[in-house]
């Protein structure tokens, strides 16, 4: 896609500026002076608007950030005017024997001529980034709801079977109890786990509190697997009460430190920390790497992870991983 686009940029430059130089052949009385300053005109306009298409828009054309876009746009201009000048009335006087503007020009009507002549670049960069961003998110749109249909699918496919599992490990429950506590915890939080991952909510996000709750109980079990060489520690702090995350969001991060990193050192446990500050949340997990590799299942790779994410909050959030001989670090930062 990226390809394509740079494709139509290409072809599109092309025509604008045979089209320039076109006018130029045919109409221009001095063809060397006309040519010299077409070129330099399509070459700061060219970077006027490579600089609002690449940075100024995609960082600023965004709801509560006029004053800056505005700020950066009369920036834009004003570079365009100094370029000029700088091109047209210092280096082709000293270099070519010419200027594009008469001595007796004022700087006031100078400013003015040439806001006019840059201001079109912009708007025109401006329509070009809205088009190709309004393609983007119609682009991400339809295959969310595509993504969401197969999941609708397949869990209709499969209903059936986890809600069986679930009553089954209920009666697990009540029939281990009496005769091995331990054995029925253990299939307590296993039904747990079960009924979280089959909860529904109208907007698909659950209270941040069942999210913590899951991840104890998953490391609950984990301590019942490993009950003499399991150390990991998991805090959590700020105020989670009245936040909604998506579901399972923070599982794979805690999965991933679990399947591949060591876990029986108790110098160096599995760090695992929660933090809520206002809108922000953040999430951060430490492990020591092993070579061992404890699990044959795959989990949810960061390839799938970073595209749930931008999924469920875009440009809401960021993910940093961090790795080298003897530590992996992921850390996610989620807004709203």
């Amino acid at each position: 896609m990226k390809n394509k686009s740079l494709y139509w940029h290409i072809l599109g430059w092309l025509l604008y500026s045979g089209y320039e130089f076109l006018g130029v052949l045919l109409h221009s009385q001095h063809l060397r002076l006309a040519l010299w300053l077409t070129a330099s005109i399509l070459f700061i306009r060219f970077l006027e608007f490579y600089l609002c298409y690449l940075v100024v828009y995609p960082r600023l054309l965004r709801s509560g950030r006029g004053p800056q876009l505005v700020a950066a746009l009369a920036g834009v201009l004003a570079l365009y005017i100094g370029l000029r000048a700088l091109i047209e009335e210092v280096i082709y006087p000293a270099v070519l024997g010419f200027h594009n503007y008469t001595p007796d020009t004022t700087v006031t009507y100078y400013i003015f001529d040439n806001v006019f002549f840059g201001s079109p670049m912009v708007v025109l960069s401006a329509a070009v980034w809205s088009a190709q961003a309004a393609l983007r998110r119609e682009r991400e749109n339809r295959q969310l709801r595509e993504e969401k249909r197969a999941a609708e699918v397949a869990f209709l496919k499969t209903q059936i079977n986890p809600h069986f599992l679930y009553n089954t490990l209920n009666m697990l429950f009540s029939m281990a109890y009496p005769v091995a506590k331990p054995v029925a915890n253990a299939i307590l939080k296993l039904s747990e786990l079960m009924r979280y991952m089959l909860h529904e909510s109208p907007d698909g996000q659950v209270d941040l509190e069942k999210e913590i709750e899951y991840l104890h109980n998953y490391l609950a079990l984990y301590r019942l697997r490993f009950p003499d060489s399991f150390f990991v520690d998991f805090t959590v702090t700020g105020e989670p009460a009245g936040r909604r995350v998506a579901p399972l969001v923070l599982i794979p991060f805690v999965e991933n430190a679990l399947k591949h990193g060591v876990l029986d050192d108790p110098d160096h446990p599995v760090r695992i920390h929660l933090n809520v500050e206002g809108e922000q949340l953040h999430f951060d997990v430490i492990n020591q790497r092993s070579d061992d590799h404890k699990d044959a299942t795959t989990g949810i790779g960061l390839p799938n992870l970073r595209r749930r994410l931008a999924l469920l909050y875009p440009e809401r959030h960021a993910l940093r991983v961090d790795s080298d001989k003897e530590q992996f670090t992921t850390s996610l930062r989620l807004v709203g």
